[in-house]
């Protein structure tokens, strides 16, 4: 009895206040320390170690005189010590605020909802973890990791900003008016700190870092500021510390994990919670396998092209391209509902394709890519077809599927266009095979115990009723909905996004054109890309928006604009576009559910295969039947997707008002939680590109030429294949290594155009570009039908065209004219791809036009090209005597395709290279030096010396002598060739 009383006496005390202070007091201590630290560390620096703090890679005092903030802060002791120890002093109010925050917009001024509260909560606390990582990790110390966190602190500041406005108590207009205030300095005071920062980097503009470090110090000033304002929100907040022994310390008892109520609510995890954890964990499996999807249905056709480019012709591989049509299957009923029930299995099985890598045969590796895609689109569809009478459910899967198209971009911006999951990759040349197949094996199991310990109940479900038919909301099942129509847009708009959207780049290189007006770089305008691409997909859920004649007429001028424009006006079309297809998608994939699975999918995959082969047909004219009626038509191609689009549009805006209808009735929790998920999804998609993009531009190699000292460069052509080698694996790190060996300035690649869904949209030269330092010139754009030339160069280019030689018959001639910054001379080079042997006319035309271009140019000059021609033929004479230019060893007899001539330059040598079993082609490179008085050199001297005669810093490396290295070795007369001039 006394036992009970006591407990009952202890259960009865009541908690009591120790102390309790205002919230304001936060915010003050918070803007206290977090402006000691940067003003003391600036007061400090600028003391003990100005001139060095204000010096950078370029210029020091006087021309720099004031230091940028991580130059401060990072760099020299005694200020670093100070600054790390007020930032460290900060973190706690930091912290406090944060949690502060999302209490009193959710729980006292009500001014946001608990699901945004928690989101604005983690955004806070990763900023802050971030502007440690920035603080205490500095670029001296891991420039990368500096780099990424301090651009993962600004990305989370646009949505701290934005949200803490949003959820802004309206009753404090004081407090709000600031915070409006500070956050529109703060962004606009981007933009011109970032251009003075490539002023700075890539122009080395003179005093440029100064105002740059005036605009960084800024932005520390306005953000402190608007964290500060929250002083004005706290007056009437308060913080406490409570006893809840009231003064009988161990009176109360607790529980193991150290709370005062034994069996209270806050003891367990809410169900909610759990729930929304499994609703994340399936959300993010699914996803990952729709990335899955989406590579191998672009390694598909690029696997598929291996034989026809070396068969020059129709290869029989094409056929593999109708696996697509295998969901027509679906139509078996009993098929369908086993594929959907088990669709974990099947997405074990269909790995097959990702592990065909592990295969040397290309055939058999294009067999095993094949049977995995045909079993992963089946169990997409089957998904798709069995979750039609849930809308929610349905809704969810095809959102999933576009974020597996975002992430596929992601990840091939993260690997330079290319995706290392495919099979022409492997561990030498940059491939994940392994841990993308583990990865999708993990997500797979996930569906699997998902699926079984969590089964959908059968709501309404229409299919019980209708079999067969299609389900909408006519009487009669079909309404007046069309199979064909949606069928036919389905189709389309599979290709669209396909062909245009599965590389952030790909639009970049349908348009590109000449410099000046080259157009945007892939990093960082790869972000936009994505960025365009993700808004699409967030507003897909606005049927009568998205399904609106109106709304399609914008979707038509945006793709006339990308087609008739070039350049910038092109790209910015096709932003546009992007996002238009990428919002229509949901619907048009939604419409293709309501009918028949077996007509429906058979014509659906049918049309996006009809759409790959005329998109295919437009530049290969010459190599397949019935060429000719597609030559050069691209704008037919774009014409009828725009077509079909719209048919389906029509076919799918009949529906969008039943489907509104039906999901206020059910699954309406599903809708929810699939769209806010994937609202999240798309913010990690956009700071994912913007952190890809950030780090591949911080670790690019600043182009500068290999021998400064000696004013020579060494020039090479080389037809590369399409960067696939001789056993179809991407062959970019082997080129890389030859090309940096080599130590080739200026480079002609040809068939270099692998923006097209039969070369996997990939833009190999990025990596090639950025990891030994080029500037690049893409040649003609995809969209003019040429199998592309491309240069790579050491020296600034000043300007280039391109040009589209005569080709009446055959295959569309290319070439690049463009004037470089050759040492403070100009130079202008060309490199070009003449036609094929079979069309003796073509080749004449376009060799009298290239003869024109030289002659007609003042400068010294550089051919790089492929001619088709013996040396000594009446086309050699053409390009050499009536283009003004001297062959760079006329005594080289052996000689088909490739040849260099210049003028106007001391040639110093001249070598011929094997192609190590990369191409079929060897790499020809030729080495001159720059002077003074060019007209002197503008006819050649074949006087010969020995390499003995020649100075160390202009000879050839030796590594390529005998056997050489990698299968590359000099060859026809086995080591270079020396000259006079």
């Amino acid at each position: 009895m006394a036992e009970k009383s006591s407990f009952s006496a202890t259960t009865s005390v009541q908690p009591s206040v120790l102390t309790k202070f205002g919230a304001k007091h936060v915010s003050y201590a918070h803007t206290v320390c977090a402006y000691s630290a940067f003003l003391l560390a600036l007061a400090v620096g600028c003391y003990t170690h100005y001139y060095k703090i204000v010096r950078n890679e370029h210029f020091g005092y006087p021309i720099e005189w004031f230091p940028s903030v991580s130059a401060t802060t990072g760099d020299r002791y005694p200020a670093r010590a100070i600054f790390q120890i007020l930032i460290a002093l900060t973190s706690g109010p930091r912290f406090a605020l944060v949690v502060l925050w999302y209490l009193y917009t959710t729980r006292s001024s009500y001014s946001s909802s608990r699901g945004f509260g928690k989101f604005l909560l983690i955004v806070g606390i990763l900023r802050t973890v971030s502007c440690g990582g920035w603080v205490y990790i500095t670029s001296t110390d891991d420039h990368l990791t500096h780099d990424i966190t301090m651009i993962t602190y600004l990305v989370c500041t646009l949505p701290w900003q934005l949200g803490v406005i949003y959820t802004s108590a309206r009753n404090n207009p004081q407090a709000l008016k600031w915070r409006r205030i500070l956050t529109a300095a703060f962004f606009t005071t981007l933009p011109p700190m970032i251009y003075y920062f490539l002023q700075h980097k890539v122009q080395k503009v003179p005093g440029a870092y100064t105002t740059y470090a005036f605009f960084e110090w800024s932005l520390i000033l306005y953000d402190v500021a608007f964290d500060a304002v929250t002083a004005l929100d706290f007056q009437t907040f308060e913080l406490a510390v409570v006893d809840v022994s009231g003064g009988h310390a161990g009176a109360v008892p607790v529980t193991k994990e150290g709370s005062s109520k034994i069996g209270s609510p806050e003891d367990s995890i809410s169900p909610s919670f759990l729930r929304s954890l499994v609703n994340l964990r399936g959300y993010v499996s699914e996803v990952y396998l729709a990335f899955v999807f989406w590579s191998m249905l672009t390694s598909l056709a690029l696997l598929i092209w291996y034989f026809p480019l070396w068969h020059m012709g129709i290869s029989g591989y094409e056929a593999f391209l109708l696996i697509t049509i295998s969901p027509m299957v679906l139509g078996i009923r009993p098929l369908r509902r086993v594929m959907a029930k088990y669709r974990g299995v099947f997405h074990i099985l269909s790995l097959v394709g990702l592990a065909s890598y592990l295969q040397q045969d290309p055939a058999l590796r294009l067999t095993m890519t094949a049977c995995g895609l045909g079993l992963s689109v089946t169990t997409w569809m089957a998904t798709w077809f069995e979750a039609r009478a849930h809308v929610g459910s349905l809704e969810r899967s095809i959102l999933i599927w576009g974020v597996g198209l975002l992430m596929h971009n992601v990840v091939k911006m993260a690997w330079w266009t290319e995706n290392p999951i495919w099979p022409i990759m492997h561990a030498a040349n940059g491939g994940w095979n392994e841990i993308g197949i583990v990865l999708a094996f993990v997500a797979s199991i996930e569906v699997i115990i998902r699926d079984v310990t969590s089964p959908t109940a059968p709501e309404h479900d229409l299919s019980e009723s209708t079999s067969s038919s299609p389900i909408s909301p006519g009487a009669n099942g079909s309404g007046n909905s069309s199979w064909l129509m949606a069928a036919s847009g389905f189709g389309a708009v599979l290709f669209a996004l396909h062909s245009m959207y599965t590389d952030s780049s790909a639009i970049m290189r349908y348009t590109v054109d000449g410099y000046p007006n080259y157009g945007p770089e892939p990093i960082p305008w790869g972000v936009a890309t994505i960025t365009a691409l993700t808004g699409g997909l967030l507003v897909s859920s606005s049927r009568r928006l998205t399904t609106s004649p109106a709304y399609y007429v914008v979707g038509c001028l945006a793709c006339a604009a990308f087609y008739c424009f070039s350049a910038w006006k092109a790209y910015y079309a096709g932003l546009v576009l992007g996002f238009y297809l990428m919002s229509v998608m949901p619907a048009l994939a939604r419409a293709i559910t309501t009918h028949p699975p077996f007509k429906t999918l058979f014509t659906a995959f049918m049309v996006y295969n009809l759409l790959c082969l005329a998109h295919v047909w437009v530049v290969a004219y010459a190599f397949v039947p019935a060429g000719v009626y597609l030559r050069e038509r691209i704008h037919w191609v774009l014409g009828a997707v725009m077509f079909l689009i719209g048919c389906g549009v029509v076919n799918a805006r009949k529906q969008a008002t039943w489907d509104v209808q039906f999901k206020k009735m059910v699954q309406l929790h599903i809708v929810k939680s699939a769209r806010s998920l994937t609202r999240v999804a798309s913010l990690f998609v956009v700071v994912a590109s913007v952190l890809v993009a950030a780090n591949r531009s911080f670790s690019a190699v600043t182009p500068a030429p290999y021998h400064p000292a000696e004013k020579s460069f060494n020039a090479a052509i080389w037809t590369i294949h399409f960067a696939l080698d001789d056993d179809m694996w991407a062959s970019e790190m082997r080129m890389r290594d030859v090309i940096q060996e080599l130590e080739l300035d200026v480079v002609g690649l040809l068939e270099s155009d692998t923006m097209r869904i039969i070369m996997g949209n990939r833009d190999w030269a990025q990596f090639l570009a950025e990891d030994l330092g080029y500037y690049v010139d893409y040649g003609p754009s995809t969209m003019k039908h040429t199998w592309g030339c491309l240069m790579l160069s050491k020296f600034p280019i000043l300007k280039s065209e391109h040009h589209l030689l005569p080709s009446p018959v055959g295959e569309l001639a290319c070439a690049i004219h463009a004037t470089l910054d050759v040492y403070g001379q100009p130079v202008d080079f060309i490199v070009s791809h003449n036609g094929q042997e079979e069309d003796p006319e073509d080749r004449r035309l376009q060799t009298t036009e290239l003869a024109r271009v030289m002659r007609t140019s003042p400068n010294p000059f550089v051919f790089l090209g492929y001619v088709v021609t013996k040396p000594k033929q009446p086309l050699y004479y053409t390009l050499f005597d009536d283009g003004d230019m001297n062959d760079i060893d006329p005594t080289d007899w052996d000689r088909w395709c490739q040849y260099i001539g210049y003028r106007g330059l001391r040639r110093v040598g001249y070598a011929r290279v094997s192609h190590g079993k990369i191409t079929d082609t060897e790499i020809q490179t030729g080495k001159f030096q720059v002077v003074e008085t060019p007209r002197d050199y503008w006819k050649a001297s074949y006087d010969r010396v020995d390499e003995s005669q020649v100075p160390a810093g202009l000879r050839y490396p030796t590594m390529f002598r005998g056997r050489g290295v990698r299968g590359h070795r000099y060859h026809v007369f086995n080591e270079p060739r020396y000259f006079i001039h």
